[in-house]
């Protein structure tokens, strides 16, 4: 019993010394004057992109599909939780105007939080550049059944150089959409 006392004595002590070693390595010596400026992984965005996602929202809730793709890049990309996408401005503008006019009595949005972030070394699969994440609670009435249903649903949008979505992704839940829609 003494010999595993002090054998765990003498490893905690050894790990102990290791760790005080390990977090003075840790620390940068830097001379004064020489610091340079290493930037954040990711960092806030201009508040103007979330404008850009209040004023789409709005313009999708006024059933006025052409306002809402207004800032989609030519060759965008709307991508769903599930694997679907649509690409190009005009498929996307086809898509959802035949949701609005066939599919959707109302569809209207609340609560948003919008939060730009400009990506400056990918992490993981994101493009670096502008990012707009938005979540949204949202109340659409489906014209076959009269039905409504509300989620909350999130999005993120990839901004090009010319500050156009180039790629948004919808993150929703299909089962209370297909269950109002019957």
């Amino acid at each position: 019993m003494k010999k595993l006392f002090f054998s765990f004595l003498f490893l905690s002590v050894f790990i102990a010394c290791n760790n005080e070693k390990a977090e003075d390595n840790n620390e940068a010596s830097v001379s004064p004057g020489t610091e340079t400026k290493v930037d954040a992984p990711a960092e806030f965005a201009d508040a103007k992109y979330s404008e850009m996602g209040r004023s789409a929202l709005s313009a999708l809730s006024a059933g006025n599909v052409d306002g809402w793709v207004a800032n989609y890049a030519d060759n965008a990309v709307f991508a769903w939780n599930n694997g679907d996408s649509i690409s190009g401005k005009a498929a996307i503008i086809d898509y959802w105007k035949k949701r609005m006019t066939e599919v959707i009595e109302t569809l209207n949005f609340s609560n948003e939080i919008f939060l730009p972030l400009k990506v400056n070394k990918s992490q993981s699969v994101e493009a670096p550049g502008i990012w707009l994440l938005g979540w949204y609670e949202t109340t659409a009435k489906y014209k076959k059944s009269g039905k409504s249903m509300t989620q909350w649903i999130h999005t993120t949008m990839h901004f090009d150089s010319n500050d156009k979505i180039d790629r948004a992704i919808m993150y929703l839940d299909r089962v209370p959409i297909m269950e109002a829609s019957k």
